[in-house]
């Protein structure tokens, strides 16, 4: 038990040390953000622009090889934006799901305040539940 803790604080230090190396200076929020994936939760960054969220979530989702996705939330966002949609396809005569950024393993939601009740929903139905509904079928993430 204590060789594993070991081994996965081991992996956590030099994840932060890679992660470091492109954010200087802003140690807490790397360490937030090791928790949180350590923890398989969700963190919230508030800054003032121009501090590095961007860079430091990408730098986190490529430091692990992760999928990384950036939302921009404003009033005009659709549910489907965030989780996808069923689209026909000509060609197969069938419809086929294209996933939203919310199915990908970093998503970087920026602005979540600016959208609709709705469109908020379906973001949140994907961080609690780890899965999203489009059409009334329910896929995982």
């Amino acid at each position: 038990m204590e060789l594993a803790l070991e081994r996965i604080a081991g992996v956590a230090r030099r994840l932060q040390e890679n992660v470091q190396r492109v954010i200087v200076g802003r140690d807490e929020p790397i360490q937030l953000g090791m928790v949180a994936v350590l923890c398989e939760g969700h963190v919230l960054i508030e800054d003032v622009p121009g501090i590095g969220k961007t860079t430091m979530a990408r730098a986190l989702a490529r430091s692990l090889g992760c999928s990384f996705r950036r939302i921009q939330f404003t009033p005009d966002l659709l549910p489907s934006d965030v989780t996808g949609l069923n689209w026909f396809n000509q060609k197969t005569q069938e419809f086929e799901f294209r996933p939203g950024p919310v199915m990908s393993q970093v998503l970087l939601a920026d602005e979540i305040n600016r959208a609709t009740p709705r469109t908020q929903s379906a973001l949140l139905e994907a961080m609690q539940e780890r899965q999203v509904t489009v059409d009334g079928i329910t896929r995982p993430q």
